[in-house]
C-alpha cells in the first residue's frame, strides 16, 4: 500500500509538470493545465497525497528543474507567476479535502458536489495568493492585476473544475465496478 501511494505521489508530481507545459502564453500568466492535475491529485488521493505531490513539483522548480511554465530556479517564484505557483500548494489541501471525504460517502452524486465545492474553494485560493503577488511584484494597480492575473482564467479554471469533478467521480465509479 506504501509503495502504490508513492507511485501515485510521484505520477501526479509528474501530470503537474506536464500541464505546465501544456499551456497557452498569455503574459504575464499563461494558461496551463497544472490547476487541473492538483485538483485531480487531490479529489482522488485525499489531501496527503494531494500535498506531497505539489510540494515535489513546487521543489523540483525550486532547485532549478525546469518544470515551471517559464524554466525553473528560486527565481521563478518571485516573479509574476509566483503567487500563483505558491497558491497550489494550499489549493491542493483544499482539493483534497473531497478525497478524504470519498471514503466517508457512498453517493456519487454527493461526491461529485463535493469535489465541485472544494475545487472552486482550491480555484478561488490560487487567486487568492497569486493576484496580490502579481499585483506588488509588478507593481500593478488592484484593477490591472485582476484584469490579467484573473478574468481571462476564469472560463477556463470553471472548466477545469467540471472536468476534474467528473474525471474523479468516473474514475471512482469505474474502479467500484471493476472491484465489485
Amino acid at each position: 500500500m506504501q509503495q502504490k501511494r508513492i507511485l501515485l505521489t510521484a505520477l501526479f508530481s509528474a501530470l503537474v509538470i506536464v500541464g505546465a507545459y501544456i499551456r497557452i502564453p498569455l503574459p504575464p500568466v499563461p494558461i496551463t493545465l497544472q490547476t487541473l492535475f492538483v485538483l485531480l491529485a487531490g479529489f482522488l488521493g485525499g489531501t496527503r497525497m494531494a500535498v506531497a505531490s505539489t510540494a515535489i513539483y513546487l521543489l523540483l522548480g525550486m532547485v532549478g528543474l525546469p518544470v515551471f511554465t517559464s524554466g525553473g530556479g528560486l527565481g521563478i517564484l518571485f516573479g509574476p507567476t509566483g503567487g500563483f505557483l505558491l497558491g497550489l500548494l494550499p489549493a491542493s489541501l483544499l482539493a483534497g479535502i473531497a478525497g478524504n471525504m470519498k471514503q466517508k460517502s457512498e453517493r456519487p452524486k454527493r461526491y461529485l458536489l463535493l469535489c465541485i465545492l472544494t475545487g472552486l474553494a482550491a480555484t478561488i485560493t490560487v487567486y487568492l495568493v497569486g493576484v496580490p503577488y502579481l499585483k506588488y511584484t509588478r507593481s500593478l494597480s488592484w484593477q490591472t492585476a485582476l484584469k490579467v492575473g484573473m478574468l481571462p482564467f476564469l472560463i477556463g479554471d470553471l472548466l477545469k473544475v467540471a472536468a476534474a469533478a467528473h474525471l474523479a467521480k468516473t474514475f471512482h465509479e469505474r474502479t467500484e465496478q471493476f472491484m465489485a
